[in-house]
């Protein structure tokens, strides 16, 4: 196929994006969409010169998949070559065992499904994956694994059954990402299935250009490349994605690729030399930037600073250069002398390939080598399996049922009536350990109620998508229910912080607003509401978290392994700055009316600062949630100011 300049150039407004995205420059909060502008320019070459090859009977099967190793993997090796050594200095033993899963994942293109099983792409431990990002090789490599035995396969009923069926299925796929985002959003991001009609646009360009002059059309190929910058600047990570709203950028790059031929504007843009060199490295640049970034933020701890991630951006093209120069080129056009003949190449991949396996192999089995580390560090560590009893089984959300009150989320004394109620989202369930050892203290007994990231006011969503839907049930259920048990107390305990992204259910209405008027008039009507029933009510604030809400053991392993001396204990001013607005209502004439404040921060923070660790023993276990120890420093305040207030008090 002929050589088009603007399609290299597409690919350097494809790459450019997702590296300043990946640095977390805010102003391109839609880069990833870059990914998806690759997918269609990788589906349009690679359908490009397979129907040539058909037409002329000189398709190979060996041949293409040769063209593909030499292509893919000589820069993707040298990569995770690279990135071997830092892992193994800088990685925590629990960080180097995802590192080898995911070393062992990218040897057989599955990576993809290794980060679709671990967690989100938007999650915030994302950024600490140095192969996370080839979880787009992957879905790349599956589709190649099928596409070109299909092609091979169903040529013969005719190039328009081809094509046609090529639509067809992009139609399903698209269908199947639309249902996706809604019901399985993490298997919708990373799996081939919801992805593989983007490969599918650019095939059906392909069709479209084959044996036709290319197309020139200035309105709409600049419209194409309108779209995608749209999409940089106006996506972000909430928007569901792949969905419809991949549309755009999707359709934007099929127009350029289309419409935008040489003598267009933008192609003319597209081919200036700049953008050309930067897309001649895109795929090395792609390589680079992950681990680069990633390393970054595992040896700073805390995030880095802009300037640090620009001049790490900057670095990648550098290191992209050079890949791309004394790598990727020579093994690509077979100047190699080790590659020269097809069965070298399969050869000395599949060794390497099996050097990396059993490197991953031996770094999982032996769990990360913990044995790297010294005692202090481990026990730094071993403060994330310092979690409460009541935070893996009591935060599913309530269910109607008379065997509700189960034994695993009883609070204090084992049988009896039922004095109080904890309710509210997984930082009650955090508490809960130091309100049972109170109420064993008070001969008392309760039960908690909780939901993740539900917000215990009624009305409230969540603020996590995937409790989102049920935590309206589920606080009409425990409305329910406390009304059926009748206790004497309900105590109010959550991530106060969090109002600014719930939703709150306006009522008599399908309507939501948000905002502090919101949280405001719904908290004092759930206060009023369990005043109304005679029943006393708390609300508990605040607890610390470290600075840059950065993940507690492992900062403070990686504070000790580095000799880094970083404070990342948070001020009391910040605790108190961001429950400002919640306290600020807590604190109100009218709340008081209806319900009791109490503030815990008292058992954790001295007029300056706050604790997040005593000895070696971290008193939160994640990045805000406390630890079992932590959450008994709360027993005293919570014995004096709510289980031990006499009965006539309370009433």
């Amino acid at each position: 196929m002929q050589y088009r300049r603007e399609i290299d150039g597409l690919r350097a407004v494809a790459v450019l994006p997702v590296i300043l995205y990946h640095a977390q420059f805010s102003i391109f909060s839609g880069g990833y969409i870059g990914v998806d502008v690759f997918f269609v320019i990788s589906g349009y070459l690679i359908t490009s010169i397979l129907i040539g090859e058909l037409e002329q009977g000189k398709f190979s099967i060996a041949r293409f998949y040769e063209r593909r190793a030499r292509r893919i993997l000589p820069a993707l090796f040298f990569v995770m070559l690279c990135c071997i050594p830092f892992a193994w200095m800088w990685m925590l033993p629990t960080e180097l065992k995802d590192f080898s899963q995911s070393v062992v994942a990218v040897v057989f293109f599955a990576s993809n499904i290794l980060f679709w099983r671990e967690e989100g792409y938007f999650a915030p431990a994302a950024e600490l994956k140095p192969l996370l990002h080839t979880w787009s090789l992957a879905v790349e490599e599956q589709y190649y694994l099928l596409f070109p035995i299909f092609l091979l396969l169903a040529w013969r009923f005719g190039r328009n059954r081809v094509f046609l069926s090529i639509c067809v299925i992009a139609a399903i796929s698209l269908a199947a990402s639309e249902w996706g985002w809604r019901n399985k959003p993490s298997a919708n991001f990373y799996l081939a299935p919801t992805r593989a009609w983007e490969l599918l646009t650019g095939s059906i360009c392909a069709f479209w250009l084959s044996g036709r002059e290319q197309r020139v059309n200035n309105s709409l190929s600049l419209l194409g490349l309108a779209m995608i910058i749209f999409a940089i600047f106006y996506y972000d990570g909430s928007t569901p994605f792949p969905s419809v709203y991949a549309l755009i950028p999707v359709l934007g790059t099929a127009l350029i690729i289309v419409f935008g031929g040489t003598g267009t504007w933008t192609a003319k843009l597209l081919s200036m030399p700049g953008f050309v060199g930067i897309g001649l490295i895109s795929y090395s640049a792609y390589l680079w930037h992950q681990p680069l970034f990633a390393f970054a933020r595992i040896r700073s701890i805390l995030e880095p600073s802009p300037y640090l991630m620009a001049a790490l951006a900057a670095l990648s093209l550098m290191m992209a250069y050079f890949s791309w120069r004394f790598i990727e080129k020579p093994f690509r056009n077979g100047q190699a002398s080790t590659l020269s003949s097809r069965r070298a190449v399969f050869a000395v991949s599949g060794a390497v390939a099996a050097v990396f396996l059993i490197i991953g192999l031996i770094g999982h089995q032996e769990n990360g080598f913990s044995s790297r580390f010294p005692d202090e560090a481990k026990a730094y560590l071993n403060g994330s399996q310092d979690v409460g009893k009541y935070m893996n089984e009591c935060l599913n959300g309530p269910k109607v049922e008379e065997n509700w009150v189960s034994v695993k989320c009883n609070i204090g004394r084992k049988n009896g009536d039922i004095d109080f109620v904890l309710f509210g989202d997984s930082y009650a369930g955090a508490i809960a350990d130091g309100l049972d050892e109170a109420a064993l203290a008070e001969n008392k007994r309760g039960i908690l109620l909780g939901l993740h990231s539900c917000t215990p006011v009624i009305g409230a969503g969540g603020w996590w998508n995937q409790t989102k839907a049920a935590c309206v049930p589920f606080q009409n259920a425990m409305l329910h229910v406390v009304r059926r048990l009748k206790p004497r107390i309900v105590i109010l305990h959550a991530r106060w912080s969090a109002f600014e992204k719930t939703e709150f259910i306006k009522d008599n209405s399908n309507t939501a607003e948000t905002g502090y008027d919101a949280f405001n008039s719904k908290m004092i009507s759930t206060v009023a509401a369990f005043k109304r029933e005679g029943i006393a009510v708390y609300v508990v604030c605040c607890t610390p978290q470290a600075l840059g809400e950065v993940d507690v053991p492992k900062s403070l392993a990686k504070s000790y392994l580095f000799s880094s001396g970083l404070d990342l204990r948070e001020s009391r001013g910040n605790l108190h700055s961001r429950n400002m607005s919640a306290m600020r209502i807590f604190r109100s004439d009218t709340f008081k009316r209806y319900a009791s404040f109490v503030d815990i921060s008292e058992a954790y923070c001295g007029l300056e600062k706050c604790e997040i660790v005593r000895g070696s023993q971290p008193l939160i276990y994640d990045y805000g949630h406390l630890s079992r120890s932590g959450a008994l420093l709360s027993v005293p305040i919570l014995r004096r100011r709510i289980l031990s207030q006499p009965s006539d008090d309370v009433r």
